[in-house]
């Protein structure tokens, strides 16, 4: 997981905004999962399972903003 979690931190910008389009930010709510396990925060990892259901609706429009302002998605830290 921590492969997973690093290959999605190197990701080119345009890539990373390419994976916050409606149906492709699954990939986002995946990392947030990956990344509140190894890192053994129960926040992020209970947001990174609530974004696979309302992220693809609604949440993906502020992972898109966040990602133009400050070039990766929003991550609960």
């Amino acid at each position: 997981m921590k492969e997973l979690v690093k290959s999605f931190d190197n990701l080119h910008w345009g890539l990373k905004l390419l994976l916050c389009l409606p149906v492709l930010n699954i990939a986002w709510a995946i990392y947030r999962i990956c990344k509140g396990a190894t890192t053994k925060n129960t926040l992020m990892l209970v947001v990174g399972i609530l974004w696979i259901f309302i992220g693809t609706t609604v949440l993906w429009l502020v992972d898109f903003i966040c990602t133009i302002i400050s070039k990766r998605p929003t991550v609960i830290a």
